[in-house]
């Protein structure tokens, strides 16, 4: 690790943001090169797999590159910690190709039952293959907690009820969904007609998308 630079301060990072999202693509070069620091820490966690060194801090450096290129300013998150992620991420899509090219037949060997149609199980058709997309989970991650947010922010205590119930949306922290509500159900619940949960419904949702309009125009008008 003494070979790689040292990290960028909180300020340095963010000038060289700003400069790498209006197209200085020397700053994007050194927003990678000073942060080979984290490919090789975060490395050092697979340093028991069949892969070398050098080949993982190549691997992972693929996933910085990608941090930086996607990464904005605004989101709530320092690019370290979603460089972090993104490292990982790659560095994880290898080794579950690696696995897959070395148990291809085992994946594709019967494991008893079929699917309904006749036809022999394997352990490929009930095993999860899709590489998990971190900046997408990031910005997905971004949307939920803000709109929690414009929820707590805006409506009144029947209208964060009737949202939630609606839509199966947890309370804070949000760990699990919920399943939806009908109005027809929400009006038993509390007592009113369901055209008056409708009226607050659509009370409700006019008050988010407002509240997402505002921030979208202060966003921009920061840019």
């Amino acid at each position: 690790m003494q070979s790689f630079p040292q990290p960028l301060s909180v300020e340095e990072e963010n000038e060289y943001i700003k400069r790498w999202e209006q197209g200085d693509r020397e700053a994007r070069n050194v927003l990678i090169e000073r942060n080979l620091r984290l490919v090789a820490y975060l490395v050092k966690k697979y340093s028991n797999s069949d892969h070398s060194v050098d080949d993982l801090i190549s691997i992972g450096t693929i996933g910085l590159i990608k941090a930086v290129d996607t990464y904005r300013q605004g989101r709530g998150v320092r690019l370290a910690t979603y460089a972090s992620r993104c490292i990982d991420n790659e560095l994880l899509m290898t080794f579950r190709s690696d696995k897959k090219q070395s148990k291809e037949v085992f994946l594709y060997g019967p494991i008893g039952g079929d699917d309904g149609e006749g036809n022999a199980l394997s352990f490929l058709d009930v095993l999860e293959t899709v590489d998990e997309d971190i900046p997408e989970r990031m910005e997905k991650e971004e949307n939920i907690s803000r709109l929690y947010g414009y929820i707590e922010e805006n409506l009144s205590e029947r209208e964060k009820m009737i949202i939630r119930l609606r839509y199966g949306i947890p309370k804070w922290p949000y760990v699990a969904e919920r399943p939806e509500v009908t109005q027809r159900e929400i009006a038993k619940q509390l007592g009113i007609s369901r055209s008056y949960v409708s009226r607050i419904e659509k009370k409700a949702l006019l008050k988010l998308r407002r509240a997402y309009e505002r921030r979208e125009r202060h966003g921009r008008s920061e840019n």
